[in-house]
């Protein structure tokens, strides 16, 4: 796989969601720009790009020294591979520099049949430690793309060891924060059936919840009622001490945002990114970037639910939430101080002119107001026509700019090149363009003939071939060479200076003309695993519930790192020490948590102790959720399962499971019956499914128990924990939410999940093994649980009918798979 030598100079990131916002990124100063066509990338909401277009974006970009990247970075269903693969061929041949990519499986079959691509491994690939690193790299990936949940120390270490092997890093500084970490969430799937993971988030994320103690049986008190709602990273000030870090890549978040935020955006952090590399050899790392009071403010005024650098420094508390809205906030302009007959005046601290929306704060709510028509009175106070009831005092906030308002123009920025022309009676009029890269076109005309009235001078050539129109070149210099008595007719001249400058389009192009796709040589699959039996597993958060899964029939136990030690039990979502009254039952197997970062600085582990890996042992099964943890358990002599976190969704993937070590492979919840039979077809390694429980719809830095106040971060002893808590929502469903040892939250479906009736199909269609889920059940519900899994199980070997179906319970996507 392609893997070129390391960007010395950091390299500005920018989002194109349309054609409008690419020129607007290109025109702001981008080095590269990210985008994605109408499938397979995490914004398909998104105008996106056909392949035709996608084309001419490149051809722009590129002719303008701009690289494209393509997001190819959804999960990819069993159907779905050939036909990602196919769109990456195709994207490479019109012009992509690189694929930033997810699925395991996607980025190794790239780096088999398209070596000469570049894989970027994304975000939601959940990278986050020294480990994660190294993974995608042996995975074949040239850059790895940060979890945003790393803290500056974080980053500076993980780009070191991603340096010496020889990898780019990127890291975002701008733009909406999810507060689940990326590639981790079900949430808007399970509740809508729209996959953030597949690109159609439903930003469940920023709707109204109220934090309950279910124990107390109370509403506990909320600066807001947004619970799921960060605010928006800006970096800025950080920009120094990233630099200094060593990352490749700044990356703005905004594919779905209008062209007006991606040109301010993106010419603010162009900038301030400028300062910062002039002034880098002259400062401490300690320094921050000043940004200047006006950049702040327009930034702000693109976009802003408010800011916060977050995680970057260490802040996981409710100074990074925007509990109070969810949506952009804009710029304070000023106060309503009066109200007349359908109009409000307003003391203005900012301009407000025709075109600008305002945002009225009332104590009834708020509502946007589009300024068609202003006034102003004898004491300069702002008079608009508002059809809404506004009080005096209310707040009024901008929040979107008219003179900010990006005007769109495809042939800016022009390509800046010089020329040469000579006409000599007697020879070829000869013309020379060149760009500042060194790429150069030289091409003859006509022969330059005596003047039969009036000779030529150097001013009407060089006015005439400055005429540019439609051609996207300036001249930052033209030499004139004029013999005497020269003589020719202006059309030529206009004719040969475009054919000239085309071809010099051409030129600059032709490396990506070149292409040629190699033929695609189908890879053997791996041999058949053949299976009569079907395990049942239990998940345990305690001893208590682990014996009583045994006692039920339980096959497999697996438990939690996280609620390993003793202390850290939890029975049905609160933490609880009477359940530790006998150790976890032999054999158990170590589960080790979604995200665990790197031990070291001032994580979260560090600060509390927790090491996942004390409790891996050689030659023991061990279930992993991420890639780093794959590589890692088999470098110490474990035997790896990959759990659900780490999506298998397609055989590519399930291929690259395997090769990498797998011993069996927890399928993803987002899989329907027809899928996962289409992957147990033949499959080689044994495939496991939850069946029964509550689904895990989150993982938060964000603890979602600091609502109720200030918090000490002192884990271990937090009397928040030892209480069972939800959120609800406004149609009354209540989200468990369970805290772990180490900070972290874990959000919870509504409704528990039960496909036990549907076991029968399961394991015809390959299933042989299915988890019971008892992290949210206290003992009598997991004896009950396990033992339903146990009959459904032996019913379905026996040949025997299916067990009833569950109420009140989801199944899930198993039968309406996800969009």
């Amino acid at each position: 796989m392609n893997r070129e030598p390391l960007r010395r100079t950091p390299e500005l990131l920018a989002p194109a969601g349309s054609i409008e916002s690419l020129h607007a990124a290109v025109r702001a100063g981008a080095d590269a720009v990210y985008l994605g066509v109408e499938s397979f990338n995490a914004r398909r909401g998104a105008d996106n790009f056909t392949l035709d277009a996608l084309a001419e974006a490149c051809d722009y970009a590129h002719l303008r020294g701009v690289s494209v990247y393509l997001a190819l970075n959804t999960a990819v269903l069993p159907d779905e591979a050939m036909e990602a693969m196919e769109l990456a061929r195709q994207a490479y041949r019109a012009g992509v520099d690189a694929f930033i990519v997810q699925d395991i499986g996607i980025a190794s079959e790239l780096g088999r049949t398209l070596p000469e691509a570049r894989v970027h491994a994304s975000t939601q690939m959940n990278t986050h430690s020294v480990a994660g690193v190294e993974a995608v790299h042996a995975l074949g990936a040239a850059r790895v793309t940060f979890a945003r949940e790393l803290s500056l120390e974080e980053v500076a270490r993980l780009t070191a060891r991603a340096t010496e092997l020889g990898m780019e890093t990127e890291t975002f500084v701008h733009g909406a924060l999810c507060v689940c970490y990326s590639g981790q969430c079900f949430m808007s799937s399970m509740i809508g059936g729209r996959s953030a993971n597949r690109g159609l988030c439903a930003q469940a994320c920023r709707l109204p919840y109220t934090l309950h103690n279910k124990a107390l049986r109370k509403t506990l008190d909320a600066p807001g009622e947004h619970l799921l709602s960060p605010k928006d990273l800006c970096a800025i000030e950080l920009l120094p001490a990233l630099v200094d870090a060593g990352v490749t890549s700044f990356k703005i978040e905004g594919r779905m945002k209008s062209p007006d935020y991606v040109y301010a955006v993106v010419s603010v952090y162009r900038c301030a990114l400028d300062d910062v590399l002039a002034a880098h050899a002259d400062r401490t790392s300690s320094e921050r970037h000043r940004v200047p009071e006006e950049d702040a403010r327009t930034l702000a005024e693109a976009f802003s639910r408010g800011f916060t650098t977050a995680y970057l420094e260490q802040d996981r508390g409710n100074d990074i939430m925007s509990y109070g809205r969810p949506n952009n906030r804009g710029v304070f302009v000023g106060r309503v101080t009066d109200v007349r007959s359908g109009a409000v005046e307003i003391a203005a601290d900012e301009r407000i002119v025709e075109g600008d929306v305002l945002e009225f704060w009332t104590n009834k709510g708020h509502f946007a107001h589009t300024v068609d028509r202003l006034e102003r009175d004898r004491s300069g106070a702002v008079v608009l026509p508002v059809a809404k009831k506004v009080g005096k005092g209310d707040r009024v906030f901008r929040v979107r700019s008219a003179q900010a308002a990006y005007a769109d123009d495809p042939l800016e920025p022009r390509i800046v090149v010089k020329g040469r022309v000579s006409l000599r009676v007697g020879e070829p009029l000869c013309m020379r363009f060149e760009t500042a890269s060194g790429t150069s076109i030289e091409l003859e005309g006509p022969l330059i003939e005596p003047a039969r009235t009036k000779p030529v001078t150097a001013d009407e050539v060089r006015e005439h071939i400055d005429r540019l129109g439609n051609l996207p070149f300036s001249l930052a210099a033209l030499d004139v060479e004029v013999g005497e008595n020269a003589g020719i007719g202006f059309s030529q001249l206009h004719k040969l200076r475009t054919r000239a400058l085309t071809k010099l389009a051409e030129a600059m192009l032709e490396p990506y003309r070149s292409r040629r796709l190699p033929r695609i040589e189908v890879c053997a699959p791996l041999a058949a695993r053949a299976t009569n039996r079907c395990d049942v597993a239990a998940l345990a958060t305690n001893p208590a519930c682990a014996r009583a899964a045994k006692r039920a029939g339980a096959n497999l136990i697996y438990v939690p790192a996280l609620n390993y030690k003793r202390g850290e039990a939890v029975i049905a979502g609160q933490l609880s020490g009477t359940a530790e009254q006998a150790g976890y039952p032999k054999q158990a197997i170590i589960a080790l948590p979604t995200v665990e970062h790197d031990g070291e600085g001032r994580s979260r582990e560090e600060a509390v102790g927790f090491d996942a890996w004390a409790y891996v042992k050689a030659g023991k099964p061990v279930l992993v959720e991420n890639l780093g943890q794959l590589a890692r358990a088999l470098a110490l002599g474990a035997l790896p399962e990959v759990g659900p976190h780490l999506p298998v969704l397609n055989r590519l993937a399930l291929e690259v499971a395997v090769r990498l070590g797998a011993e069996r492979v927890w399928l993803s919840p987002e899989l329907s019956l027809r899928q996962i039979e289409a992957l147990g077809k033949e499959t080689p390694v044994s495939l496991g499914l939850t069946i029964m429980g509550s689904q895990e719809l989150m993982v938060t830095e964000h603890c979602l128990l600091m609502s109720q106040g200030p918090c000490s971060e002192s884990c271990a002893s937090c009397a928040r924990r030892k209480s069972p808590h939800y959120l609800k929502d406004r149609k009354g469903y209540e989200f468990p939410v369970v805290t772990d040892c180490c900070g972290r939250s874990h959000l919870y479906n509504a409704v528990s999940l039960d496909v036990a009736h549907a076991l029968p199909d399961l394991i015809d269609a390959g299933v042989s093994a299915v988890m019971v889920d008892t992290s949210l059940m206290n003992v009598e519900e997991t004896t009950k649980a396990v033992q339903r899994a146990v009959r459904a199980r032996d019913i379905a070997l026996s040949g025997g009918n299916s067990v009833s179906k569950a109420a009140e319970a989801t199944s899930g996507h198993l039968f309406r798979g996800v969009k």
